[in-house]
């Protein structure tokens, strides 16, 4: 399934776009989503090791705007943002 990865903070130099398009398994969950991330910055960013710590350390959100933790199960094609810490914490 598809999922539009919306993009906030620092996450922001992860893309010139705002968003980053990723494909995940049905029924997959926020971890799954943070992995696929992960290996998006592996390929993209040669394993930019800050960009994978704003990753490992961020917050999602639900397209209903609810904070969802990484057994989150995300069962539809959908937009889900990505809430880096400010100011490192």
């Amino acid at each position: 399934m598809k999922i539009k990865v919306e993009l906030y903070g620092a996450s922001k130099d992860f893309s010139p776009k705002s968003t980053i398009d990723l494909d995940l398994k049905s029924n997959s969950r926020i971890k799954d989503l943070r992995k696929e991330l992960i290996k998006f910055i592996n390929i993209k960013h040669n394993g930019n090791k800050n960009f994978c710590q704003i990753v490992t350390s961020s917050a999602f959100c639900s397209e209903d705007n609810n904070i969802v933790h990484d057994d989150h199960l995300i069962s539809k094609e959908q937009k889900i943002a990505i809430i880096p810490p400010i100011a490192g914490g």
